[in-house]
């Protein structure tokens, strides 16, 4: 059983920048493949970037590509995103989701999910 909290989130004007974290318990974090999604009001969630095990392959949405960052340090047991030149289309309840065999990373399938947290994007 892997247990996530997010933090991180808040509320920044556009054009500023935010870090999440997600930091994990119960099980280390070196055997999961971690996720990063968000949820605007409504039921899809939707992917923002995903790692692999060892942190040297990466995926991101096309909207988040070049401004996102995904990155992990197994030893603390957490994962980042770091979020650059937000828009307030970026405006959503930000998770991270944990899973030591997802088929495919950019499907909200994961095992393990965070609580959420939000980020509000101001124009």
């Amino acid at each position: 059983q892997v247990q996530l909290v997010e933090s991180g989130g808040g509320l920044v004007q556009a054009g500023g920048s935010l870090r999440l974290s997600c930091a994990a318990s119960g099980r280390t974090l070196r055997s999961y493949v971690m996720g990063w999604f968000r949820q605007a009001p409504g039921p899809v969630r939707e992917f923002v970037a995903g790692i692999n095990r060892s942190g040297t392959t990466t995926y991101y949405a096309d909207s988040v590509k070049g401004r996102f960052t995904i990155s992990r340090d197994n030893a603390k047991n957490t994962v980042y995103l770091q979020m650059n030149s937000l828009k307030p289309d970026d405006t959503a309840i930000y998770y991270c989701a944990a899973d030591q065999n997802i088929a495919t990373m950019t499907l909200p399938n994961y095992d393990y999910w965070g609580q959420g947290t939000q980020v509000t994007v101001s124009s």
